[in-house]
């Protein structure tokens, strides 16, 4: 059975579904275009095939990962992310711009493909239609 945090709040759902160990790192690489089962076991070097079986099988389920076979003998999938799995870019990115900020070990930026310089997160407000400086939470009653 799947652990959960079991707390209403949306990070603890959230991590509910992406907080194992490999599952955003799936994530990375589909989202980079890595769309088969060996080629993830690759790049994720040191993942067991049981566990990355069961990350695969998980994002499908929470409706993140569409599968579509490719071969039929032997049986063998291609993933691909949802509309929904495409927008955990953000979460990636806000992540990779926190490690580059705060790791001793940098690997890359997160940069605007047109002018080249590293990017900072935002948070824009649609009804308003205005960049806001902060944010904060409120509950649904």
């Amino acid at each position: 059975m799947k652990k959960s945090y079991n707390l209403p709040c949306n990070i603890a759902e959230t991590l509910n579904i992406i907080g194992d160990k490999w599952t955003l790192l799936i994530v990375r690489d589909l989202l980079t275009g890595v769309s088969k089962f060996s080629d993830l076991k690759s790049s994720l070097s040191g993942i067991a095939p049981n566990i990355l079986s069961d990350r695969l099988r998980i994002l499908e389920e929470e409706g993140l990962v569409k599968t579509e076979l490719y071969s039929k003998h032997p049986p063998r999938l291609e993933y691909e992310l949802t509309k929904k799995g495409q927008d955990l870019k953000h979460v990636l990115n806000a992540i990779a711009i926190w490690g580059n900020e705060y790791l001793d070990e940098k690997f890359y930026e997160v940069i605007d493909p047109q002018c080249g310089h590293e990017v900072k997160p935002t948070y824009y407000c649609p009804i308003c239609e205005k960049v806001t400086p902060s944010v904060t939470y409120r509950t649904f009653d």
